[in-house]
């Protein structure tokens, strides 16, 4: 770096200066194509063999130091190269006009006395020039590239070398900007194990020859700034692989991408003024864990298929808060080549998908749920990685963002490859993205994917394919360090923002905090919440079995009591419950088509009711009958009116309006959802009468009582024991109700407590409970 500025005093005092365009006679050049011997210095300032040969072969780590101006003896040389060109002309910023000399190989240079190229005693790289390029019957007038300082500080240097970069993005990738007067983009890539870098894109027809990259010292970073080029370039890095083979990768930092198939990437500029002030103000007021936080799970491209981010910006935000719930949660949107995958295979980490429109497109509509009162949830997934030859893998030819241990990189389950934890500019990469959306983007929260996965060495992996961490234990220790730095960062740097694991195993401080040390040596990894996969398992199977048999998996109900504690649950039932031939929720319940509504209906209550937050994935709320397709999305036609099945799945949809509306009005569900104080058992053992029966209490005490009959059979004055000290219940909700689509059997009238004590209280109540529903009842 430090050639492309001469020391002090290397430019002489100025001078004469001869005519435009003429050439004094130090500057004469040797014949088209004669090429000095390797090292030496030319008089005619042309470019050295050895950097000639490297330029070429794009294997030079600093062309800054050999393309530009520079001082040569008493003289300053210009070095130009642009293949293809016919003819170079240099213009000093005093408008001094000189022909370069054609070297051949699209090399052009001149040597020109320094009084005649510069009038003022100042270094080359700080008074740009401007080359006139002929190419044809075309001229083109750009400033050099490689007349100019390094765009990246020393600052963003030295944390990216830390892997402590928070905001990484704003120091690798493309990045328009002005740099030393100059309007241009800046491109920076990290690839340490490259034997070159150039940017290639349609601004250079794909030939990357004109603008090669400088390495910049240590760190692993290839910088180039290239003038005159702004938004909706599309780009790539050729890279030049230690064997010395090439290959065009897309910007791990893009922040814009082009529509799959193309995988190119895309100059951004974000131009959105965003209007949820609001919003982000309150959405710190009360933690997530205490607050109403009741998720519609959606998959974007299929919710309505064809719709744009802003089509759906007009759609979503009215539908969502029509139904009640607080959040929406996105499966992943960042950029991935096969639909198929639902977005669980990113490519781009740092781009929201081009399917359905530009960054832009994406924050009108996140910006649209936030002014309609709606948080917006999105999976995160740091786990693995396609193998696309154009992406991540062996990215600069090497091991990269994967493993070097191709066992620990290979992911056993999806064909993929799995990020090196251990590696902190790896690190540095999945922290900043995990701020990215949340500080660029607004998003209220993450749902890390496959979290299992990365938590064990020994993950679908058999003896032999594994090898113990330095304790002996199965443990990614890299990967629980990874997690708790994401987590703290998060917490730290974004306020109100919630994380939430989807962790399939009994690991022990989920969500405990990382400063805590837990039983196993281990501090918290620091989510917020948790999916409980426990609770959704145990209670999916108790519920396909037909109801005289469910007596002998009771306790598939009643399980979750004993660890519901243990960490911050979300009750999840999500798309990976309603694909692969699982069938959907409704399909999943015994019995003919009322019946199966029927036990829909009272599972939702019963979900509602439980400890902890709720999740429900799209089609779900209106008991949609076939599998979710992403080809196809939602079966909407359901709703229709001229359907004529009004109470079949319009009356589930207003089951789960009404669930929502009553679940935010009581802070008994979810006020101390993390608090064993907040729930008691009346009836858990009612084996032979497949009831459960419970009380929800609020922090001033009130509380819900929630009783579910999942049996056929209509129970007249079923007794509960309640508190002492309630005067009367009142049913306040009953997914038996005939504008849902059922019987219309319950307790229309409040019911008093008598003098008779049962399940170990003062009094108790005789309830009429409907045949495979759920009621919910208040004082």
């Amino acid at each position: 770096m430090s050639s492309s500025v001469p020391e002090s005093g290397s430019v002489p005092e100025s001078g004469s200066v001869p005519a435009s365009g003429s050439v004094p006679e130090s500057s004469s050049v040797p014949a088209s194509g004669s090429v000095p011997e390797s090292g030496s210095v030319p008089e005619s300032g042309s470019v050295p063999a050895s950097d000639r040969e490297r330029l070429l072969s794009a294997t030079h780590h600093d062309p800054h130091s050999v393309l530009g101006a520079h001082p040569v003896g008493t003289g300053v040389a210009f070095r130009a190269w642009r293949p293809y060109a016919e003819k170079v002309t240099v213009t000093t910023p005093e408008g001094l006009r000189t022909d370069l000399r054609d070297d051949g190989d699209g090399f052009f240079s001149a040597l020109l006395p320094s009084e005649a190229a510069w009038s003022a005693p100042a270094s080359p790289a700080s008074s740009p020039y401007t080359l006139e390029i002929t190419y044809g019957d075309t001229v083109q007038r750009v400033a050099d590239a490689y007349s100019l300082l390094p765009s990246v500080g020393d600052l963003d240097l030295h944390l990216i070398g830390e892997g402590r970069h928070e905001q990484l993005w704003t120091a690798l990738g493309a990045r328009p900007m002005e740099h030393q007067g100059i309007q241009g983009t800046r491109f920076t890539v990290w690839a340490p194990n490259a034997r070159g870098v150039r940017v290639v894109g349609g601004f250079n027809y794909w030939d990357g020859a004109a603008h090669s990259m400088r390495s910049l010292g240590s760190t692993g970073i290839w910088e180039l700034f290239v003038p005159d080029i702004g938004e909706g370039e599309l780009y790539k890095y050729e890279i030049t692989r230690p064997d010395g083979s090439k290959t065009q990768r897309a910007d791990p930092l893009a922040t814009r991408t082009e529509t799959p198939p193309a995988n190119s990437s895309v100059v951004h500029v974000s131009r959105h003024v965003w209007h949820d002030d609001e919003w982000l103000r309150a959405r710190n007021d009360r933690p997530a864990h205490e607050a109403p936080f009741s998720v519609y799970e959606i998959h974007l491209p299929s919710w309505r298929p064809g719709l744009s981010y802003r089509q759906l910006a007009e759609q979503l935000p009215r539908y969502v808060a029509d139904l009640g719930f607080t959040h929406v949660e996105l499966m992943p949107v960042a950029e991935h080549p096969f639909g198929g995958s639902w977005g669980y295979q990113v490519t781009g980490f740092y781009a929201p998908t081009a399917r359905l429109g530009t960054p832009d497109d994406f924050k009108f509509l996140v910006d649209a749920l936030h002014q309609a009162g709606i948080g917006v949830l999105m999976d995160w997934v740091p786990a693995h990685f396609p193998r696309d030859d154009w992406a991540l893998a062996e990215f600069d030819g090497r091991t990269l963002y994967e493993h070097e241990d191709p066992l620990r990189a290979a992911h056993p389950d999806w064909g993929t490859l799995e990020f090196d934890y251990g590696r902190k500019e790896v690190r540095n990469f999945l922290v900043a993205n995990a701020l990215y959306w949340c500080e660029e983007f607004h998003i209220d929260g993450l749902r890390v994917d496959a979290v299992a996965s990365m938590l064990y060495l020994d993950y679908s992996r058999e003896d032999g394919q594994w090898t113990p961490n330095q304790h002996g234990g199965r443990e990614n220790l890299d990967a629980v360090s990874f997690l708790q730095e994401m987590n703290a960062t998060l917490y730290r740097r974004v306020p109100g923002v919630v994380t939430i694991a989807e962790e399939s195993t009994a690991w022990d401080g989920v969500t405990r905090a990382t400063h805590h040390i837990g039983p196993g040596g281990f501090g918290g990894l620091g989510f917020g919440l948790k999916w409980n996969m426990g609770w959704m398992h145990d209670s999916l199977d108790y519920l396909a079995h037909e109801p005289v048999h469910r007596k002998y998996h009771h306790h598939e109900m009643t399980f979750s009591m004993v660890y519901a504690y243990s960490e911050n649950y979300v009750l999840p039932i999500s798309h990976d419950e309603v694909v692969h031939g699982k069938r959907s929720l409704v399909s999943k319940m015994p019995g003919d088509w009322w019946q199966q509504r029927a036990n829909h209906r009272a599972y939702l209550g019963f979900m509602w009711a439980h400890p902890g937050k709720q999740l429900l994935f799209m089609g779900q709320e209106f008991a949609q009958g076939a599998e979710w397709s992403e080809a196809s999305g939602p079966d909407w036609w359901l709703l229709d009116p001229a359907y004529g099945a009004e109470a079949d799945h319009r009356g589930v949809r207003d089951l789960t309006r009404d669930l929502n509306a009553a679940y935010r009005g009581t802070p008994a569900l979810w006020e101390r959802d993390t608090d064993p104080a907040g729930f008691s058992w009346i009836a858990g053992d009612a084996v032979e009468d497949n009831v459960f029966a419970f009380l929800r209490h609020a922090a001033d005490g009130s509380p819900l009582l929630a009783v579910s009959n999942f049996s056929p059979v209509v129970r007249h004055e079923y007794r509960l024991g309640v508190p002492g000290d309630v005067p009367a219940w009142h049913e306040v909700l009953n997914t038996d109700g005939v504008r849902y689509g059922g019987g219309g059997v319950g307790n229309p009238e409040p019911v008093k407590p008598d003098d008779v004590g049962a399940h170990g209280r003062p009094a108790s109540i005789g309830l009429t409970l409907p045949p495979l529903a759920t009621v919910w009842l208040r004082p």
